[in-house]
């Protein structure tokens, strides 16, 4: 059969320029992966929204502003907000390899966190970014190396005393080896055991080591009460000798007593910086902590192994002595009783969460007297203890702390399953909690200040380089969200609802949230502060 001299000079034509293709290679290949366009771009610096496209290639932005070119993948923003992903400093997450694709934090618009807090942590960092590596996780994951898992390890279980010279050498080692690995500072949470026993010239040492590495110290102070100006002296002496970068966590005024001394706080941290000092500071947007319910007990109570706090409070004597310590705690923090305490998970009686204090007792001794209180905590600790909600602070205060320039937007959350306990709302809805209720009702924060709270400001504070912004060579961590219905239905009583208003979440280029639905790509990773 013969082909007619037209056909065949067309299909000649045709393959070669299929051949010209496969020797060219990317000839006809797109310009960029992923192109986001006809978007109002919050770029991370504070500076008003501006209309334009964002472009992305091998994970990295490469262009934004006015943008031609083809692309694999087209987003139209339809007028809504392009943002750098949001950061969130201040995280306990340490089980993120059980829940790797950490779903409510993507559907805030978190793209990067910042585990190990409040001076619990991985000690060996390696081996957990391993494991981060393995688990394909779905955000970007850093850590800090937590001075209460440090001294756990290195002081043997005897903690009322300052480590000896070969401990303290240990526990050295152990910072050392973690800002190595790749950790971002050093935490601690001195209102817990074991670091509540640390003196502030064993937090000097070890701040020390993490300032060898550039990093930064970050504390859960000594006292968030009445007393928080002791722990800011504190705080501010270790920055100081230490010549360390420092971070104040979750800065708040816990009870009554406290209430009203927001502006005090940040004059006292502004004389500081004023001196030269470089201290920083975060905040969740709700008036509610949540911690574990043996925060109620006094420190002593809780030295050494479970079986030690059973052998006090078996004996008349020392449990006596722990319930007087409870009541002066309660005097100093203006408190009559523990209505205030709201359990959220108690493994050995799951039908209490959710429940305060004085309706647990209720239901297991069935009064809801101070001492019957005070009774139920005691046999939920020696159960195994239970974390709890503790409404303890003021919105005024609150207030007062957010609209400060250098106050990071940070949850204080972990991974969660949906259903699962009765957490603190904040795990599903802070930084939308921030956007739709203190930028958009309240006008506390314009939109452009609180993206930058969100992203640069968190990546200049922990040294995360090419995250925070939009802007060529950036790290495409990337959201996309509706300011006018970004919200957080997650509430106290019912918790497991994700923030809305997030239409796509992108993580180092990969689309991990598109049109408001988790996708299978997990384009996160563990992230190691460049030295």
């Amino acid at each position: 059969m013969s082909v007619p001299a037209a056909t065949s000079f067309t299909v000649i034509m045709n393959l070669g320029l299929y051949f010209a293709f496969l020797l060219t290679g990317s000839a006809l290949a797109a310009d960029f992966d992923l192109l986001i366009t006809n978007a109002q771009i919050a770029d991370g610096s504070g500076s008003p929204l501006v209309r334009g496209s964002v472009a992305v290639k091998g994970g990295r932005i490469v262009a934004v502003g006015e943008i031609k070119g083809s692309a694999d993948e087209v987003i139209d923003a339809g007028g809504k907000v392009a943002a750098p992903g949001f950061i969130d400093v201040h995280t306990h997450s340490e089980n993120i390899c059980l829940i790797p694709t950490a779903e409510n934090f993507l559907r805030m618009g978190v793209t990067t966190i910042i585990t190990g807090n409040c001076g619990h942590s991985r000690t060996d960092v390696a081996k957990f970014f391993q494991e981060i590596e393995e688990s394909k996780v779905a955000l970007n994951v850093a850590t800090l190396i937590g001075h209460g898992s440090v001294r756990e390890q290195g002081m043997g279980g005897s903690f009322i005393r300052a480590p000896n010279a070969e401990q303290l050498d240990m526990m050295k080692g152990l910072v050392d080896q973690a800002m190595k690995d790749g950790a971002v500072g050093l935490s601690t949470g001195l209102i817990y055991v074991p670091g509540s026993f640390a003196k502030t010239d064993e937090l000097i040492a070890l701040a020390q080591v993490a300032a060898a590495h550039d990093g930064i110290y970050v504390s859960h102070m000594r006292y968030e009460t009445v007393r928080i100006f002791e722990a800011l002296d504190e705080i501010i002496r270790i920055a100081r000798k230490a010549k360390v970068r420092a971070e104040v966590s979750h800065i708040k005024l816990s009870g009554p007593t406290a209430w009203g001394k927001a502006s005090e706080v940040l004059a006292v941290l502004e004389k500081a910086r004023a001196d030269g000092l470089k201290i920083t500071h975060d905040q969740y947007a709700y008036t509610a902590s949540s911690t574990g319910l043996r925060q109620t007990l006094p420190d002593s109570a809780l030295e050494g192994e479970h079986s030690d706090f059973i052998a006090r409070i078996s004996d008349p004597q020392k449990k006596a002595a722990i319930i007087a310590s409870m009541a002066k705690m309660r005097e100093r923090q203006g408190r009559k009783d523990y209505g205030y305490a709201v359990i959220a998970r108690c493994k050995a009686d799951p039908s209490l969460n959710g429940k305060t204090i004085p309706e647990a007792a209720k239901m297991r001794r069935g009064a809801d007297t101070l001492q019957d209180q005070i009774e139920v905590i005691l046999e939920i600790e020696a159960q195994g203890g239970a974390s709890a909600i503790f409404h303890g602070m003021n919105e005024d205060d609150l207030q007062i702390f957010l609209k400060h320039p250098l106050t990071m937007i940070a949850s204080d959350g972990s991974p969660r399953r949906l259903g699962e306990d009765v957490p603190h709302p904040r795990s599903y809805g802070n930084n939308a909690r921030v956007l739709g209720r203190y930028v958009r009702e309240l006008k506390l924060l314009t939109l452009p200040e609180a993206v930058r709270r969100m992203t640069s400001l968190p990546a200049q504070t922990f040294h995360l380089k090419d995250r925070g912004v939009l802007k060529a060579g950036a790290h495409a961590d990337i959201v996309i969200f509706d300011p006018d219905k970004v919200g957080d239905p997650a509430t106290f009583s019912d918790p497991h609802h994700f923030a809305e208003g997030f239409d796509h979440v992108i993580v180092n280029g990969g689309v991990t949230i598109r049109h408001g639905k988790l996708t299978d790509v997990r384009s996160g990773g563990p992230l190691r502060m460049e030295h």
